[in-house]
């Protein structure tokens, strides 16, 4: 009975992580994304070609382009030449 609760309680820790929002920079330098997520604000930095995990009970994101949006946390957001893009 305990493995079983055991192997219950993993399945949810990496079903969560799933439905986090990510962040891709295809960009050459770091991107800022301005973070608000219960009510708390902060900036996320994604490095040159990184790929970052944020966001997995909605959000809304303030873009490096000034655009902004809302994420329920099952969206990628694509920086390239300085634009975000969400898909």
């Amino acid at each position: 009975m305990k493995t079983i609760a055991i192997a219950a309680a993993a399945l949810l820790l990496a079903g969560g992580a799933a439905f986090a929002a990510s962040a891709v920079n295809r960009d050459e330098e770091p991107r800022t994304l301005v973070v608000t997520e219960g009510g708390s604000q902060s900036e996320l930095t994604v490095g040159p070609g990184e790929t970052v995990e944020f966001c997995a009970n909605g959000c809304f994101v303030t873009m490096p382009d000034g655009d902004r949006g809302v994420l329920t946390g099952a969206e990628t957001i694509e920086i390239m030449e300085g634009r975000a893009n969400i898909r």
